[in-house]
């Protein structure tokens, strides 16, 4: 693995870290390990700029689907200070609905990285939402 690579894979663990710590506290925690701060996040249903903000994003995502978890599906691809991934929110009780069926909510994201390797910007893509998300 390069640098550049692992560069990339470290943000991205650190992104889903934030998304699905457990808690406030440790949510706050992971929002400021992950991304600079004057960093933002839009996706289609939010626009959020500072860690405040995210964490308010990422806490209600929570509070919408609790018991599930975001995960990774495939590889991290980039270049340059950019990198993208896509996800899938799969329950924590194994599978990925609690209907076994698919994922309730699934997406692309792309990430820009400050030189220190900490997320400058997020843009969301939605793939699958749920009927009035």
């Amino acid at each position: 693995m390069s640098a550049q690579s692992d560069r990339y894979t470290i943000a991205v663990t650190r992104y889903f870290e934030a998304w699905n710590a457990p808690d406030t506290q440790a949510r706050a925690k992971a929002v400021a390990d992950a991304w600079t701060r004057d960093g933002s996040y839009t996706d289609p249903l939010a626009d959020a700029g500072g860690h405040e903000e995210i964490i308010a994003v990422i806490t209600a995502a929570r509070e919408q689907f609790p018991g599930f978890a975001f995960r990774i599906t495939g590889a991290v691809d980039g270049h340059h200070d950019t990198a993208r991934f896509s996800w899938e929110l799969v329950s924590e009780a194994g599978g990925a609905s609690s209907g076994g069926g698919a994922a309730p909510v699934a997406g692309s994201d792309v990430i820009t990285l400050d030189g220190e390797g900490r997320i400058r910007a997020v843009l969301g893509f939605l793939d699958r939402v749920p009927a009035g998300a």
